[in-house]
């Protein structure tokens, strides 16, 4: 049971930690919106994560020998995703700027804190680095399936602990940023550079 729980948070946190594309996006959507906004995002990135390490636990080498034809098609996916984010968030920003500006055109509502938990949640399980990672897990095991089912469930369970917990400090530094950066201009070049990341990222995935 303790080995579980200690792999399962191992797994958790070393998804988590690297800060990447998902990160990036979860930080910039806090400090444009509000600090529950973002923990439900967060909280949809680690449920990805649990719901992966529970995959990986369950399923063994199968599931490796099932994920690995679709590893490209999901990076493809995911570089459109992050792309589509990017064009996006660059847009809404700049049409937000020039709004507050002129006082002529009304700004985009935030998305709300359960359409931000499906958006992260959605990304996270198209996020080739995610499928990668927990296909290495599942290749290093014996795919034996002799793990019982309640030591599978600490792992997976604290493999999403150990995600949310990483993630939702993540929120909580970009919800300190919204409030640091409160001038228009200032959040319009946190957005735009946001965008910028999440660009090259979508494109170092595809090449």
């Amino acid at each position: 049971m303790t080995a579980a729980l200690v792999a399962g948070l191992v797994a958790g946190y070393g998804i988590a930690v690297p800060v990447g594309a998902v990160a990036t996006y979860l930080v910039s959507l806090t400090a444009r919106t509000s600090l529950r906004t973002g923990v439900c995002a967060a909280l949809g990135v680690a449920l990805a994560d649990g719901c992966y390490a529970l995959v990986a636990t369950v399923g063994g080498s199968a599931v490796a020998a099932v994920l690995r034809p679709v590893l490209t098609p999901l990076r493809w996916a995911s570089a459109l995703v992050l792309l589509a984010l990017a064009a996006r968030g660059a847009v809404a920003a700049v049409r937000q700027y020039r709004a507050r500006r002129l006082s002529t055109r009304s700004v985009p509502p935030p998305p709300s804190p359960s359409r931000a938990f499906l958006s992260l949640f959605g990304i996270t399980v198209l996020n080739p680095t995610t499928v990668i990672y927990f296909t290495a897990l599942v290749l290093g095991t014996d795919g034996t399936g002799s793990e019982r089912p309640l030591e599978q469930g600490v792992f997976a369970l604290a493999a999403f602990l150990a995600s949310a917990s990483w993630q939702v400090s993540l929120a909580g530094g970009g919800a300190l940023l919204g409030r640091a950066l409160t001038g228009h201009r200032g959040r319009l070049v946190t957005a735009l550079v946001s965008c910028a990341v999440m660009t090259v990222l979508a494109v170092r995935m595809v090449t």
